[in-house]
C-alpha cells in the first residue's frame, strides 16, 4: 500500500500534471466569460436580425416531444464560441509577439565554393577534395 501511496504521489507532484490541473481550473473559468459573451451579448443581437428563438422547434412523435431547435442552439453556439476562441488566440499570439525582438539567426559559413572546379569543400580546407587544387586562404 506504500508503494502504491508513493507513486501516486510521485505522479501528482510531476509538473505536467499540475500545469494541466491549473488549465482545467482556468479554462473553465474562461468558459464562463465565453458563455455569457455568447449568451447575453452575440446571441441577443444575433435574435434582432433573426428574430427567432430555436430553442422552442420541435415535433412530436408518437407522443414523444423532439426538440432539434436546442440541439440547432447548441451548433450556433459552439460556432460561435469556437470562432470568439479563436480571435481571442489569435489577438493573445499576436500580442505576446510585439514584445519579443524578432532575431535573425546568422549562421556562419562552414563551407565555400572551389573556384577551380565549383564544389563545395570545408571552410577550413587548403586543398580541393575533388581537383586538388589549392585554395586560397579564407579571409
Amino acid at each position: 500500500m506504500k508503494k502504491i501511496f508513493d507513486e501516486f504521489k510521485t505522479f501528482i507532484m510531476r509538473g505536467n500534471v499540475i500545469d494541466l490541473a491549473v488549465g482545467v481550473i482556468i479554462g473553465a473559468a474562461f468558459q464562463a466569460i465565453v458563455n455569457s459573451l455568447v449568451n447575453d451579448v452575440i446571441s441577443p443581437f444575433l435574435g434582432i436580425f433573426g428574430g427567432m428563438n430555436f430553442d422552442q422547434m420541435s415535433f412530436n412523435i408518437n407522443g414523444a416531444e423532439i426538440y432539434y431547435g436546442k440541439f440547432l442552439t447548441a451548433i450556433i453556439n459552439f460556432l460561435i464560441m469556437s470562432l470568439i476562441i479563436f480571435i481571442i488566440v489569435k489577438i493573445i499570439n499576436k500580442l505576446s509577439t510585439l514584445g519579443k525582438k524578432k532575431e535573425e539567426a546568422v549562421e556562419e559559413a562552414t563551407t565555400k565554393v572551389c573556384p577551380y572546379c565549383c564544389s563545395e569543400v570545408d571552410i577550413n580546407a587548403v586543398k580541393c577534395p575533388h581537383c586538388t587544387s589549392d585554395l586560397p586562404e579564407n579571409k
